[in-house]
C-alpha cells in the first residue's frame, strides 16, 4: 500500500500545481486586461452658433466647432436636424480635408433653404454635430437650438476660441428644410 499513498500524493501535488497555474493565468488576463489603452474618441472641445435668424431663403447659419482627434484621425462631421412639424432628417456628412483630421477649429456654413420657399415665422429646429474619426468612433455631441424670427440681424459677439480673424469654412450642410406638416419618419 505504499505505493498507493505516494501515488495519492502525486495526484494531490498535480492537481494543486494545476490549479495553481490556471489561477496565475486567470490573474494575469485580469491584470492585462485592465492595462489595455483606452483608446479615445475624438472629442469637441468648444462650440458655438446663434439661436436666431431670419426665416428668409437662403440665410447663412455658421455653426462654429473646436475639436481634438484623440487617438485617431478625424474624418467626417455629422449633422442631425430635428423640426418639430417635420420629424427627423436625414444625417448630413461633411469629409473633412487631412489638415483638419488631428485637430479642427472653425465653421460648418448651413446656407438654410425650404423646399417650399420661405420658411414660417417661428419655425424651430434642433442641430446635433457629431465627428466620427476613421475607425468610426463618434464624438460627444453638441446640440444646438435655432429659431427662424423676422428682423433679426446677425449682430452677437463670437466668443472664444472663435473670436479670431480667418476662421476656415470646414464645409457646408446640405439640408433643404420641409414645409409645415410634411417631414421624414
Amino acid at each position: 500500500m505504499k505505493g498507493r499513498g505516494e501515488t495519492m500524493k502525486m495526484v494531490k501535488i498535480i492537481s494543486i500545481l494545476g490549479f495553481s497555474v490556471a489561477l496565475s493565468f486567470l490573474f494575469e488576463s485580469r491584470a492585462s486586461a485592465q492595462l489595455a489603452p483606452v483608446v479615445k474618441p475624438p472629442m469637441i472641445t468648444h462650440a458655438f452658433a446663434a439661436e436666431k435668424g431670419t426665416y428668409h431663403n437662403g440665410y447663412i447659419w455658421k455653426i462654429y466647432i473646436e475639436a481634438d482627434a484623440g487617438d485617431g484621425t478625424m474624418s467626417r462631421i455629422a449633422s442631425v436636424v430635428d423640426q418639430p412639424s417635420a420629424g427627423r432628417y436625414p444625417t448630413d456628412w461633411i469629409n473633412l480635408n487631412p489638415k483638419y483630421q488631428k485637430h479642427l477649429k472653425g465653421y460648418i456654413q448651413w446656407n438654410v433653404h425650404s423646399a417650399s420657399g420661405n420658411l414660417v415665422e417661428g419655425t424651430m429646429i434642433t442641430l446635433r454635430v457629431s465627428i466620427f474619426d476613421k475607425a468610426n468612433r463618434e464624438s460627444n455631441v453638441a446640440v444646438f437650438y435655432f429659431t427662424f424670427e423676422s428682423g433679426v440681424k446677425d449682430q452677437y459677439k463670437l466668443p472664444a476660441p472663435f473670436d479670431q480673424e480667418d476662421m476656415p469654412r470646414l464645409g457646408y450642410i446640405k439640408i433643404d428644410l420641409l414645409p409645415l406638416g410634411g417631414g421624414y419618419r
